[in-house]
């Protein structure tokens, strides 16, 4: 099991006719999404943009100067003046830069419609928060200089990508008119290293060794082997039901009750896959090991006094987490109106994230610019595409919010 972003081509045709965007239900898996092949092959910044408005749906791909590829893709007709900006999700850092895969269809949906739509793929992989924030920012400066300002800017996000949406549209409300967030870390990333940290320090108590290395250091050949041992891996959990039930129980991570065996497949699957592929690179990033269970009681084993006193504990290192503080944490302090929207069964990045960011936009009394929609779902982004079209619907349609929840 493991990650990326991919759109569900059904959910797809359905939004073609509910409204704006596309994303919908996605699979993880290891390998990052296949790049597409250029539409004019062009590189070198604004210039490359130039090329959009010769053909019907034309999309222009370019090479912006921190090293991020990106693409702008404009209607075929009248242009409505309104652009939407994509923030991708997480691709693993080993991974080549390219536009995600996804952006050829979302752009077509959009274009459709008389939207502008532009994707960057950050200059980076792996932990990206910064660096997305910043090429997003420098995208609408180059659509800008090539095809003029639009009336509104927009911007939707899926995961690590609902992150840098919220924090762009805190930082930056001179350049976004508002955002549509899904899926994020955004209520404390603290809370999310440590939620990645648990399960593999509370996954290797009950299954030693089935994974190399530890939670803070991840060795290159478990990262080289990973995809390919996901069958025997699979296989050793599923020969031991008890200790694979109380992973869950100690963890609680969601599964769907619905789909037992496949959801705990996806769920421990994705969980290891963030363990393997993203803490070695977070960790380079942050400066130093930011996961921390010095204190933590796990409780909910057959002996929990056993666990609490065999689990492998570590302390973060004060360089990561000042690093945290610093830049990844969002503040609440909202002036452009945000859409933000969350399955109630992430395993992945949990729910509690979005009740977290409403006590911090409600604290800073910004309430009235924040409308949070709960999803009652199992899955890590696993939204319809008639859900993602009533919250961007919400986004363009007014900045003042009354609470949904979609069942």
């Amino acid at each position: 099991m493991s990650t990326f972003l991919q759109v569900k081509t059904a959910a797809l045709l359905r939004f073609l006719f509910v409204f704006a965007l596309v994303v919908s239900t996605w699979q993880w898996s290891p390998q990052a999404q296949a790049a597409h092949e250029p539409l004019p092959q062009t590189h070198g910044s604004e210039q490359a943009a130039s090329a959009v408005a010769a053909s019907p749906h034309a999309c222009a791909d370019g090479t912006q100067s921190s090293g991020a590829k990106y693409r702008i893709c404009m209607p075929a007709g009248t242009w409505n003046k309104k652009l939407v900006m994509y923030a991708h999700g997480y691709v693993a850092y080993n991974q080549p830069l390219a536009v995600t895969s996804e952006t050829e269809q979302l752009a077509k949906v959009l274009n459709d419609q008389g939207y502008a739509f532009a994707a960057t793929s950050y200059s980076v992989n792996g932990l990206a928060v910064q660096q997305g924030i910043a090429d997003e920012v420098d995208l609408v400066r180059i659509f800008k200089a090539s095809q003029g300002t639009p009336d509104k800017t927009y911007m939707v996000g899926f995961s690590e990508g609902g992150l840098i949406t919220t924090l762009s549209v805190e930082r930056h409300p001179d350049v976004f008119d508002g955002g549509l967030a899904m899926c994020g870390p955004i209520g404390d990333f603290q809370m999310q290293t440590n939620h990645f940290g648990d399960f593999r320090v509370v996954f290797d108590y009950f299954f030693p060794g089935v994974i190399a290395g530890t939670a803070i250091s991840i060795p290159q050949s478990e990262i080289d082997s990973f995809s390919s041992r996901q069958n025997a891996i699979a296989a050793t959990l599923f020969l031991q039901p008890a200790k694979r039930q109380q992973l869950l129980d100690v963890t609680q991570a969601p599964i769907d009750t619905n789909n037992v065996l496949s959801s705990t497949a996806s769920t421990i699957g994705g969980l290891l896959f963030y363990s393997v592929f993203a803490t070695n690179d977070a960790t380079a990033k942050l400066g130093g090991q930011p996961y921390t269970n010095a204190n933590k009681q796990y409780k909910g084993s057959a002996n929990d006094s056993d666990l609490n006193a065999k689990v492998a504990r570590y302390t973060a290192d004060i360089t990561a987490t000042n690093e945290i503080n610093a830049k990844y944490q969002t503040t609440g302090n909202l002036t452009r109106p945000l859409v933000v929207m969350h399955t109630t069964g992430d395993p992945i990045v949990p729910f509690a994230h979005q009740t977290l960011y409403q006590t911090k936009v409600a604290n800073a009394g910004k309430g009235n610019l924040l409308s949070a929609i709960p999803v009652q779902r199992y899955g890590h982004c696993s939204f319809t595409a008639e859900e993602i079209a009533a919250g961007l619907a919400r986004l363009a349609g007014t900045t003042v919010f009354l609470p949904v929840t979609i069942h």
